[in-house]
């Protein structure tokens, strides 16, 4: 039995969510509720209440639901299937999560794919062949977990599959103070800092981050380290001019809206420099800055950190596309502590 054929022995969460007859309880507001309110709608699933953490509860309504609190819902319903509609890595956040042990309908950051039956049926021969591609048996249990987690909405699937990002740099990665780095989608420094933390630093560093605000953070806070340039564009299959929503925040991404700015392919504003290590993280355009980086991975076969998690289909069409630009990659998939499951990363060496 393939991995495809096991997930689709189980349940989905949206099957399950269709005959329910308790009461559903959104736990959490924001982009991800919205999302998932608009699917129980186009499924006719009902939601009986929207909930915050105690404590963090103020009068307010969401989607014509007045918040209330998880106390508050247990009190009011009886025997309430709460579903978690937010994301946190934040460990008491994520204990008292996992103390609820809510169903989590997954949503996707960026797209409009989710993962039930008809998406895994669709995508089964990519899947099968990408589960194949991996280069241990660790990742290939991430990757069927983080997928049947996704499928089933239940989340000890998810939490079997933690390991520490640390395992993942210097043990399958190996990063040393020696690395020549790319770091597509620094934010404010906090990848530079890792690499710093764990390594001891690196002998250069290139780090982008097309939010205006967050640029400035980023010069900030990397005034005093030495070999490092800084640029304030966006990754892309090529050079060109995009819209972006920004925000000074995490999710701040390309968009239809928003100001323009400078998007370029790696391949062209770094063609020549030695690169030993490329890490991406840039908000769901993920494939369009491997294609933009196809020579430097073909010629000098750089060490890899790419996030995994944006899209729906991300998990394996990353790693398909990374074995056709270079089939020689070893490709390892490594989840941290993020729920639901944020924070996957693929991790490649040559």
């Amino acid at each position: 039995m393939n991995i495809t054929e096991r997930i689709l022995k189980h349940t989905s969460v949206w099957e399950k969510l269709k005959h329910e007859n308790r009461p559903i309880i959104l736990y959490g507001t924001g982009n991800g509720a919205d999302t998932i309110l608009d699917i129980f709608e186009s499924l006719n699933i009902k939601a009986s209440a929207v909930c915050a953490s105690d404590g963090f509860v103020r009068k307010r309504i969401f989607r014509g639901f007045e918040v209330i609190s998880i106390s508050d819902a247990k009190e009011k319903f009886e025997n309430p299937l709460f579903c978690l509609s937010f994301a946190s890595s934040i460990p008491e956040v994520m204990e008292n999560i996992k103390a609820l042990n809510p169903l989590v309908p997954v949503v996707p950051v960026f797209g409009k794919d989710f993962v039930d039956r008809d998406f895994i049926i669709g995508n089964c021969e990519k899947i099968d062949y990408a589960y194949s591609l991996l280069a241990d048996e660790k990742s290939k249990e991430v990757f069927e977990n983080i997928l049947t987690f996704e499928f089933t909405g239940e989340l000890h699937y998810l939490l079997r599959t933690e390991t520490t990002r640390e395992e993942a740099l210097c043990q399958l990665l190996k990063l040393s103070d020696k690395e020549h780095y790319a770091d597509l989608g620094a934010y404010r420094g906090d990848t530079l800092e890792e690499l710093i933390d764990l390594c001891r630093g690196f002998e250069k560093a290139y780090a982008f981050e097309p939010d205006k605000k967050t640029f400035i953070k980023l010069k900030e806070n990397t005034k005093d380290m030495k070999n490092l340039s800084l640029f304030p564009y966006a990754l892309w299959s090529e050079n060109t001019t995009l819209n972006f929503s920004g925000g000074g925040g995490r999710q701040s991404a390309l968009s239809e809206e928003g100001y323009e700015i400078e998007a370029v392919a790696l391949d062209s504003i770094l063609e020549g420099k030695k690169l030993t290590y490329i890490k991406a993280d840039v908000e769901g355009a993920e494939k369009e800055a491997l294609e933009g980086m196809s020579r430097i991975l073909k010629e000098q076969k750089p060490k890899l950190c790419i996030s995994a998690y944006h899209r729906s289909a991300d998990i394996f069409e990353l790693i398909l596309q990374i074995h056709i630009i270079n089939p020689e990659y070893k490709i390892s998939l490594r989840h941290h502590p993020y729920i639901p499951a944020w924070d996957t990363n693929l991790y490649c060496t040559g």
